[in-house]
Order: C-alpha cells, then structure tokens, then sequence
C-alpha cells in the first residue's frame, strides 16, 4: 500500500510542472506571511519602517541604474525596482558568493521557482519592490541572476556603513 501512494504521489508531482515556473511568468506579489530570516546582508524589513525609497531601474542592455548604493547600518530602504526592458529581469540583493552560486542554479535549473524578501522579479513594464533592513556592516551585491543576465554583467554594489 505505500509503494502505492507513492506512485500516486510521484505521479501527482510530475503532473504539476507549472508549479515550477520562472521564466517570463508574472510573479505577482509575496504569497504567505514575510519570511524574516537573517541574512549576512541584512534581514527582510517593514515597509513601515523604511527610512528612504530607492527607485533602481533594470534595462535589457543588462544594467542597473543606479549600479552603487550607500546605506547604513540599521537602515531600512524600500528598492521600488522598475523594469524598463522587454524581458523578465531580477533584483537579488546578496553576498557575491552567495549570487554566484544562486546564478550557477539558475543555469542549470532556469524554471525553478523561488521566492524571498530579497528578491524582486519584475516582468516587463512593471514594478516590484523590497523592503529590506541593513544591520550588517560590508560590502554587498545585487544582480540578476536569470540565465545570462548575470553573465552579462547585470550586477551592482551595496556598501553598508557603520552609523
């Protein structure tokens, strides 16, 4: 009987491939309740505590305006992440190691879902946004981390400062 339900299962899951989708899917807005989780860049803010807006603007020539930021430590910035291109693109804040591993993943699975306070994906002609708390001191990255997009050279800086 369980070698059972588990063909039933496995046969489900294989049934359900949209599940799955990246690509130039709509992700509309967070499903569920905000994940906070602390990260070495910072942990996931409320947007009522956002002390600053910053509009980052993301275009298909595989470039962020701006590409540097400043911030300091404790610093809650709301990014309002603009897609002015023609495809999907990403706002992914994180360290470089962590972005490089996450791109090598995407190459090699460019359908997987995935969905975290730092993340923005922004189908084309919308918006996305992120509310995000600085308390670690350091430099940190942003990108794209869609096939290609990173390679391409899609990235940018965070310098975050002591008070």
């Amino acid at each position: 009987m369980t070698l059972l339900r588990n063909f039933v299962v496995a046969g489900f899951v294989a049934a359900t491939p949209g599940a799955f989708a990246h690509g130039t899917d709509d992700h509309g807005g967070k499903q569920g309740p905000l994940r906070k989780e602390q990260k070495a860049w910072g942990i996931a803010g409320d947007a009522p505590a956002a002390q600053r807006t910053v509009e980052i603007r993301m275009s298909d020539n595989m470039r962020f305006g701006p590409d540097r930021l400043e911030v300091r430590r404790g610093e809650t910035v709301r990014f309002v992440v603009h897609n002015a291109g023609t495809v999907m693109h990403e706002f992914v804040i994180g360290t470089k190691a962590e972005l490089e591993a996450h791109a090598a993943l995407m190459k090699k699975y460019p359908n997987m879902e995935h969905d975290e306070p730092y993340m923005a994906h922004v189908a084309p002609g919308k918006t996305g946004e992120i509310v995000w708390t600085f308390n670690r001191e350091g430099e940190f990255d942003f990108a794209c981390l869609l096939p290609g997009h990173y390679d391409a050279g899609m990235t940018g800086r965070i310098r975050v400062a002591g008070r």
